[in-house]
């Protein structure tokens, strides 16, 4: 498989770092704004069939000019949520598959943004469904770790280990820390206040799509494999978007293991105007408070030698066994910060999101997945998706009991 990926930033040199280790991958293409970091990650993985390119993510028709002349059979999106748009309309445009780890923004209901939904996550690229289907290519999207993992995850279980599913609820936590700094994101803090700051989403089967206030229904939630209790409270995203549009459940719920120092970071940028996208004029200069804050902060990609700790993303899933019981199981997937840095180099979280994407190519490249338009991870056989990543080196679990 031939393959552009627009974003060399961690999840971008993770996925490089993965990916060379695939025979599947015919040439990888990695390209960003900056040139010099496409190049740093190329140089990394030492393999001459890797190659660096400069481009625009905004710029589609920029885009669309690369995948034609690389031969691309696929776009993979490793940027932030900005460039979702340009990018999908920029494989549609060349004609080549598209997989994303986090799908097209949403805006928040004008009136009643903690009650009623506005634009959707993802609500802009469903819109473009049929145009997918008749070019007959795939968009996969939400193949990350959370969405995508977990979107597996749930596949699975409505599959093979439930007759009826109840609850859905995606839970991620960890317990990493990161030595000598106060305050220093594991991921994007631009994607984390988008996500975070945003008006949560839940499903529910009589009442369909609707909000809450940012970090409500807190509860503890006990991860396993040693990172232990951890308070999580509801974060939009996509998964919530995702599977009830492939599985059938009475309710879909997503939470995040933020902790109460975070919650009151993002707060009080929130508070400050720092979280805003509008650019605001500084002396001559016009900026943006939120590429401030990213910018004032550690890369989460130069982390990992000063992290420690383990990171954990599944779903809890509730209903009815396939023996007629009730039931209620975790399906998760833990990576320890100092695996993946001994391993690969790089620091868990990045790594965990990077990993999933490169199965899913390798399954599309072996048309093992296979299918036309917009699709999440969930309208596909789950078990060969597992199967590949154990195979990765990289096993996932089950705790009963929820």
């Amino acid at each position: 498989m031939r393959i552009l990926m627009v974003g060399a930033g961690g999840v971008g040199g993770a996925v490089a770092a993965i990916a060379t280790r695939r025979d599947f991958v015919e040439h990888l293409v990695v390209a960003d704004y900056d040139l010099a970091r496409a190049e740093k990650v190329v140089a990394a993985v030492g393999d001459d069939r890797f190659a660096a390119a400069r481009v625009d993510a905004a710029d589609e028709d920029a885009v669309a000019t690369l995948l034609i002349e690389h031969r691309c059979d696929a776009l993979l999106n490793a940027t932030d949520p900005r460039f979702v748009m340009p990018l999908f309309r920029a494989a549609l445009a060349a004609g080549v598959h598209y997989l994303d780890m986090a799908m097209s923004l949403s805006r928040p209901h004008p009136e009643r943004p903690h009650e009623l939904t506005g634009v959707k996550l993802g609500d802009e690229q469903f819109a473009l469904a049929g145009e997918w289907e008749a070019a007959n290519r795939l968009a996969l999207c939400g193949i990350g770790v959370e969405p995508g993992l977990s979107d597996v995850f749930a596949r699975y279980a409505a599959d093979h280990l439930f007759s009826e599913v109840d609850e859905l609820d995606v839970r991620d936590g960890a317990n990493l820390a990161v030595r000598g700094y106060d305050f220093a994101p594991s991921f994007s803090i631009w994607t984390t206040i988008e996500e975070c700051l945003n008006p949560p989403v839940v499903w529910e089967r009589d009442r369909g799509w609707f909000t809450t206030p940012p970090f409500s229904e807190p509860e503890v939630f006990d991860f396993p494999e040693g990172i232990g209790p951890v308070e999580c409270v509801n974060v939009e995203h996509e998964e919530v978007l995702l599977m009830p549009r492939w599985i059938d459940a009475r309710r879909v719920t997503f939470k995040y293991g933020l902790g109460t120092e975070f919650i009151d970071v993002l707060r009080t940028l929130h508070k400050l105007g720092l979280d805003s996208t509008t650019p605001v004029k500084v002396r001559d200069v016009e900026v943006a408070p939120r590429d401030v804050v990213a910018a004032a902060l550690p890369d989460p990609a130069g982390l990992g030698e000063l992290m420690t700790g383990r990171t954990c993303a599944g779903v809890r899933v509730t209903g009815t066994g396939t023996d007629g019981e009730p039931r209620r199981v975790y399906l998760y997937h833990v990576v320890d910060n100092a695996w993946s840095m001994a391993e690969y180099g790089c620091q868990a979280v990045v790594w965990q999101t990077a990993v999933n994407p490169v199965v899913a190519l390798e399954l599309i490249a072996a048309g093992t997945w296979s299918g036309a338009g917009v699709l999440g991870p969930e309208a596909f056989d789950a078990v060969p998706f597992l199967d590949l990543l154990t195979a990765y080196g990289s096993p996932w679990g089950m705790r009963e009991g929820g």
